[in-house]
């Protein structure tokens, strides 16, 4: 077999949009302050069309709360490196194991009817427990949209992949997860950590089923990231835990899987990726 020649120069010098043409779709981005809203602007700044799904009932009951779809499309948009492309948004409730399929389908259709890259940023808060508080409900529920809405968002994508021309270049998920399987893991939220560890451990097979569409699927771990969901003292406890001094903010992971959606990725596939800037747990 004969070995692949070196890139030219040319090739080399890196596209100042790698992502020119390419589309998206970030799920779980209902509010500028999480890491959906930071990858989102990331892919767009970087040339790509743009996706926003939101689920604006679930953040409205966390403490946080939700910003109006229109003001964080509006923020992406105001991101976009790529004139021609373009930031669509809608909503969708993930527990409902109709939505993922209807979701990529409508995500293809706003952006011109291909879907190149898809993030699974979305996850359940709060409905979690130690091992002795969980019970059937609340595992079902974590089952639901962290894990089996994922598996159907991959598989959705994949068919519509499917029906491109072989080995169409550009194809990427990557999936989210947590710090389950480090040091002490998360005995405070069992149910949580199930289903993320779920997905860290089903990367590699998914990625032997995508590779034949020449789509990578990626898994990173973002570490503790400043979203606002903790303040006070526990807050700089958190922060003193990195050598940095403080937390991640959304932009640290956000980086790391907008380059795993560029063509410089593309030899990267079936590896969970810890972004913790070494955090010490």
């Amino acid at each position: 077999m004969p070995r692949l020649p070196h890139p030219t120069s040319e090739e080399l010098r890196r596209e100042p949009l790698p992502l020119r043409g390419r589309t998206a779709l970030v799920t779980g981005a209902s509010r500028r302050g999480g890491i959906g809203y930071a990858v989102a602007r990331r892919l767009a700044a970087y040339g790509a069309s743009v996706y926003l799904h939101h689920h604006v009932p679930h953040d409205t009951a966390m403490p946080w709360g939700a910003d109006r779809p229109e003001e964080v499309a509006a923020g992406v948009r105001e991101a976009l490196g790529d004139p021609d492309a373009r930031v669509a948004d809608g909503p969708g409730d993930l527990s409902d194991p109709a939505v993922p399929a209807r979701l990529v389908r409508a995500a293809a259709d706003a952006l011109g009817g291909r879907l190149d890259i898809l993030v699974a940023n979305h996850a359940l808060s709060g409905s979690d427990g130690t091992l002795d508080a969980i019970d059937a409900g609340m595992l079902d529920a974590h089952w639901a949209v962290d894990t089996r809405s994922v598996l159907l968002l991959v598989q959705a994508y994949a068919r519509l992949r499917a029906a491109l021309p072989p080995r169409t270049p550009g194809g990427r998920v990557v999936m989210m997860t947590s710090g389950q399987d480090i040091a002490a893991g998360m005995p405070g939220e069992i149910a949580y950590a199930l289903q993320k560890g779920a997905l860290a451990s089903v990367t590699r097979s998914l990625s032997t089923a995508l590779a034949d569409l020449a789509v990578t699927v990626n898994t990173v771990n973002p570490g503790p990231v400043d979203t606002g969901y903790m303040t006070g003292d526990d807050h700089a406890a958190v922060a003193a835990m990195f050598p940095a001094g403080r937390w991640g903010v959304p932009d640290d992971p956000a980086r790391l899987i907008s380059w795993l959606a560029t063509d410089e990725a593309a030899w990267i596939t079936g590896q969970v990726i810890d972004s913790e800037g070494g955090f010490r747990r």
